[in-house]
């Protein structure tokens, strides 16, 4: 069995992977919204509740709610005003599940203007942050955001 997947019952399963490495922030209405833990820039995740490693196996509806998604990421990490330029990407060459990159990059953070992969000096965010980051979300894309109540406790 892959390291995620979707069951007969739909129960969807974020790769350890992911789960290890960022935060879950919420749920839009196709994906899971997980903070990178690293705060040297800021880095989102989107990873559509679904079995999918491609973004071409999305059928035309869901690639249209994922761009969607995407952009109001996006959006949100544009009003941060440290930001400067957005990185978005859909690798999978490590994880193989789904998932959407959406950086917010400027000349000074410490791989600019090289890509943040494998670069980055470890700088967890602490639980406060993360709680801020949730709440900021929430606050900007209103009823479209469900906040993990996990991380706001």
């Amino acid at each position: 069995m892959p390291p995620f997947f979707v069951s007969a019952m739909n129960e969807f399963i974020l790769d350890q992977r992911l789960a290890d490495d960022c935060h879950e922030l919420g749920m839009l209405e196709l994906c899971k919204v997980l903070l990178m833990n690293n705060a040297s820039v800021s880095w989102l995740i989107l990873v559509p509740q679904c079995s999918a490693t491609e973004l071409t196996e999305l059928n035309e509806a869901d690639q249209a709610v994922l761009l969607a998604e995407i952009n109001k990421i996006a959006g949100f990490l544009e009003s941060i005003p440290a930001v400067e330029k957005l990185n978005i990407a859909a690798l999978g060459n490590v994880v193989s599940q789904l998932h959407v990159h959406v950086i917010g990059r400027n000349s000074e953070d410490a791989c600019w203007p090289d890509p943040v992969w494998g670069r980055l000096t470890e700088a967890p965010y602490d639980s406060a942050d993360v709680r801020v980051m949730a709440i900021a979300l929430a606050e900007q894309l209103g009823p479209d955001f469900l906040v993990n109540r996990n991380v706001i406790v």
